[in-house]
């Protein structure tokens, strides 16, 4: 349905009467649809918003009972109208207690047509600000925690939801970005319209361009139809750039221009597409840091940060821990096929205690395992990997340093002794490496650095495995 519109369906096999109706409600301000049968109305409903349908009882084919109980199927609570002749009042009696919100006999007065639209259009209305109301009080349903860093999350989504701001969501890897990005779109204007995800640390600058911004027939060798955008493929509703922080600076210029003049440029086209798209950005870098040593452009940085919403790490609210376990348990169990109940006093303990450097996305595959390799349905510290019994400590990546700050710093003095700089990162590597079972995606974690950072350094120091 549409809260701000005026649109109706008339579906009667007589056109004089659709013809009739069709004068009365358009003077009265009504987007106007017909159809001829219920067949034809079944047909042309995707395509249409409706706040209201009117339907004859009578029909050749598919008749206004049955039609009734499709849309009351495919767009339950839509008020429809039944019009009957004057002898089959009784037939709109039994069809009002089927679901249909009002009747008219035929041919309708004027005024009364008038006023039970008047009436049907403020029903419509009140159930889209109803659905508006629930989507907004479930858009954080999977956030889950209680501490005051996560209440502070839920109320920014529920505050900035049904706004147009660009938002910048801020977190470690792990902490649950995309679950902001939902629950923001959930909470949004937007909700009915798509909700597209980007990773922008996952593809090359030219395969990413290509991807946001779309192609025309013939713009490079195997491009042989247009490809639209996700730019295009999102109008109406949200994009989602995830790790922002890794997109290359030229990319970055483009960006920019799509948020300031709404159009983005296929490639290989020769005119700009207008885009109706609201965005939010996510990243776990810092990217005030990231803009005073030029990674980052400062311009863009200001125009997505109209909004920052900040997601406290994992040991920042362990106080979470149960919650999160028990949440995460019951969605485990399902997908692995097993029962389990609850875990131990110990168990919690040594979650507790652990730092949890992947966050949320790390205690899930603790969890998993845990769940996997259990043959009871309480969990024991038995079953938790070394890395959280015995932690390693944590290597914070090295700071960035501009070329200029590089000049105008000396150089550190070089440490006694036989080791340097790249044999110490070496060793970092190693250890942390150890402590994630090679797991890359959860050593780069680790480490604060992106996997692509990650996998140069391995091959730097002859660390790849084959």
């Amino acid at each position: 349905m549409n809260s701000s519109g005026k649109n109706v369906l008339i579906v009667d096999d007589e056109p004089s009467l659709r013809m009739l109706i069709r004068a009365v409600l358009e003077s009265d301000g009504w987007t106007v649809h017909e159809a001829q049968s219920g067949e034809q109305a079944l047909e042309i409903l995707p395509g249409l918003t409706l706040n209201a349908a009117l339907i004859d009882m009578r029909m050749d084919g598919m008749d206004g009972m049955t039609l009734l109980k499709e849309l009351n199927s495919i767009m339950p609570g839509l008020p429809v109208i039944m019009l009957t002749a004057y002898g089959n009042v009784n037939s709109a009696v039994v069809a009002m207690k089927h679901g249909a919100f009002d009747y008219l006999t035929k041919p309708a007065d004027n005024e009364e047509l008038k006023a039970v639209m008047a009436k049907a259009l403020d029903y419509s209305r009140l159930v889209d600000e109803n659905e508006k109301l629930k989507s907004a009080a479930g858009a954080t349903v999977d956030m889950i925690g209680s501490s005051q860093g996560m209440l502070h999350v839920k109320d920014l989504i529920e505050q900035a939801g049904p706004s147009e701001a660009t938002i910048l969501v801020l977190g470690e890897s792990g902490t649950g970005k995309e679950l902001v990005a939902e629950g923001l779109h959930r909470a949004s204007l937007r909700a009915d319209k798509p909700l597209i995800k980007v990773n922008c640390a996952a593809l090359p600058a030219d395969l990413l361009e290509s991807e946001l911004f779309g192609y025309m027939k013939g713009a490079f060798t195997g491009a042989n139809a247009n490809k639209p955008g996700r730019f295009q493929l999102a109008s109406g509703g949200t994009l989602f750039l995830d790790e922002i922080g890794e997109m290359d600076p030229v990319l970055q210029a483009k960006i920019l221009r799509a948020l300031q003049e709404k159009v983005v440029e296929p490639l290989g086209s020769v005119s700009p597409v207008e885009t109706d798209v609201r965005i939010i950005a996510a990243t776990n870098r810092d990217l005030k840091k990231e803009v005073e040593i030029g990674n980052f452009r400062e311009d863009l940085y200001y125009r997505l940060s109209v909004l920052e919403i900040r997601i406290p790490p994992l040991r920042e609210r362990v106080g979470d821990l149960p919650a999160l376990v028990a949440y995460l348990l019951e969605k485990l169990g399902r997908k692995n096929n097993k029962k389990v109940r609850s875990v131990s006093p110990s168990f919690l303990d040594v979650l507790s205690s652990y730092d949890w450097p992947g966050n949320v996305r790390e205690l899930e595959n603790v969890l998993e395992r845990a769940i996997i390799l259990s043959r009871s349905e309480v969990l024991g510290q038995e079953l938790l990997p070394p890395q959280v019994h015995n932690p390693s400590p944590r290597i914070p990546a090295p700071e960035p340093v501009s070329q200029q700050q590089s000049q105008q710093q000396p150089a550190p003095p070089s440490p006694p002794g036989p080791t340097t700089l790249d044999d110490a990162e070496r060793q970092a590597l190693i250890t942390a490496l150890e402590a994630n079972q090679h797991h890359r995606e959860r050593t780069a974690d680790a480490l604060g650095i992106s996997r692509r950072t990650l996998q140069y350094k391995l091959k730097k120091y002859g660390l790849t495995r084959r």
